[in-house]
């Protein structure tokens, strides 16, 4: 099992609150999930920054001083309590292809079919021994079949990554597999098997700068007034007003020109 935490932001935003700072942050959450992190962050005016590690991540001085310095519009993150696989960072998460990057919670049972289904040329660029990254190729390989993976996405986007969540829900013996999956405009969000919860940040927070969470955590959000993100995570992270995704959805997080999300059927 593993923890995930993705941001979409309208505006450049600090990403500590979620990673180091909540309640219930990533750094909080690794005392559980001791066996690596990663933090992907994109900006319009760079692209992907991916930091990773494979030490716990709250005990670990580069993370802390990672997850301060974090900022950009969107955050793809991920703490790793290893289920197959080595401690080491080929295995650690988020993996990143071309415009891809992809977070995996859960664990997959059914690797054989998996590996069946995935294309020789996605599965020579595998790494590590994971079945998240194995998950990934085959995602991949479900949009390329579709001519879609150098591209913006889009309904057929939409389509394939759907389709092939479904078939993998459809077999009895699949295994867990919540996915963040993102090409820094757009996240697909997948929830089957693990929690997952989702949170909109908006100007009609009547908290905006500053909360105080029931442990007594002070909490700070050095938005602007007119900020606004969508939030996805395996577990309320704060005691603000985090919904329950439904098991078997699939959302589509649009970042631009606001943060807004949909189901994708």
């Amino acid at each position: 099992m593993c923890r995930l935490l993705g941001i979409a932001s309208s505006e450049p935003t600090d990403f500590k609150i979620g990673l180091r700072e909540a309640p219930r942050s990533l750094a909080a959450l690794s005392r559980e999930h001791r066996d690596g992190w990663g933090i992907a962050v994109f900006d319009d005016a760079t692209g992907w920054r991916i930091d990773k590690g494979v030490v716990c991540a709250g005990e670990d001085e580069r993370f802390h001083r990672l997850a301060v310095g974090s900022r950009g519009e969107l955050l793809v993150s991920h703490v790793r309590q290893k289920t197959i696989g080595e401690i080491s960072l080929v295995n650690t998460h988020p993996f990143e292809r071309g415009r891809w990057v992809f977070a995996h919670n859960g664990t997959v049972k059914d690797v054989a079919w998996l590996r069946g289904q995935t294309s020789p040329e996605r599965l020579a660029e595998i790494g590590g021994d994971t079945d998240s990254e194995l998950l990934f190729a085959w995602l991949l390989t479900c949009l390329d079949e579709a001519g879609v993976t150098a591209c913006p996405a889009s309904p057929s986007t939409d389509q394939a990554v759907s389709q092939a969540a479904r078939s993998a829900r459809e077999r009895a013996d699949f295994g867990a597999f919540n996915f963040l999956l993102s090409d820094g405009t757009t996240t697909y969000a997948h929830r089957f098997g693990r929690a997952m919860h989702l949170l909109e940040r908006g100007p009609q927070d009547r908290v905006r700068a500053r909360r105080t969470s029931h442990d007594g955590t002070v909490v700070e959000t050095p938005w602007s007034p007119e900020g606004t993100a969508i939030l996805v995570a395996s577990e309320r992270m704060t005691d603000e007003p985090w919904h329950a995704v439904e098991e078997g959805t699939l959302l589509r997080i649009e970042r631009l020109p606001s943060p807004q999300f949909a189901l994708v059927p």
